[in-house]
């Protein structure tokens, strides 16, 4: 199955996203999903938490800022705060990465461990800014592990919108090989400011420059884009179709 693009007017994509992830948990309550944190998820977890019932599912964060625990930029702060504290009960599981690990190799193994033994159902992704999946910064290649990572300026930039003294230098994400091992990729994209790096990654060169054009090499990896983001797009799909 080739990459699929779904584009919706700017108004209805959160909810047509969170409608149509809702109808997966119906049908799959005890997925194991690998969630995503940052500006672009928020409108979609608002809708999910009043439609999904996440009680049997295993909840895998994508990534961790190496901040002070309960720092409120730290993504497991933010996933709490976006979506987890708004369910009406809590996930099954919720497994998160420890940047204060006295050995961060060691966690970085256990934790990629621990996703490949039980497997991922659906990855949610955010587009960063620079082609960014997780923490995968540019350089990142397809079979990255799951690892310490120095993050890019763009990034770094955009955890200072989350709290003060908010500028963590490093990170740890889970690496492209495990993301791409997800049995379903969905990218969700939204936003004029993302338009670029979307043709980037749906028309350029598949390749560490732009690690999220690895998703053209899933077999079933779907990008959800609202109208504003998908504007540079030639032949953007009508409302709701898909490419």
């Amino acid at each position: 199955m080739s990459l699929r693009l779904e584009v919706f007017d700017d108004d209805e994509w959160a909810d047509r996203v969170a409608d149509r992830w809702a109808t997966v948990m119906r049908d799959a309550p005890a997925s194991r999903l690998c969630l995503p944190t940052g500006e672009t998820p928020v409108p979609v977890y608002v809708e999910a938490a009043r439609l999904i019932d996440f009680t049997a599912a295993t909840v895998f964060m994508l990534d961790e800022f190496d901040l002070p625990a309960g720092h409120p930029a730290r993504c497991d702060s933010t996933l709490r705060r976006d979506l987890l504290d708004h369910l009406a009960a809590p996930p099954a599981a919720v497994h998160t990465l420890n940047p204060a690990a006295p050995d961060p190799a060691a966690e970085c193994r256990r934790y990629e461990s621990l996703v490949h033994r039980q497997g991922l159902d659906l990855t949610l992704l955010g587009l960063g800014g620079n082609g960014h999946l997780g923490l995968n910064e540019p350089g990142s290649t397809a079979d990255a592990p799951t690892r310490v990572v120095r993050l890019a300026p763009s990034t770094i930039e955009a955890a200072a919108r989350y709290g003060p003294n908010a500028e963590p230098e490093a990170g740890m994400t889970l690496g492209m090989h495990s993301i791409l091992a997800s049995n379903e990729i969905w990218l969700l994209v939204s936003g004029a400011h993302k338009a670029e790096i979307l043709v980037q990654t749906l028309s350029g060169p598949i390749g560490p420059n732009v690690p999220a054009t690895y998703i053209r090499n899933h077999p079933n990896a779907l990008v959800l884009a609202d109208r504003s983001a998908a504007g540079l797009l030639v032949h953007a799909p009508p409302n709701g179709q898909q490419g």
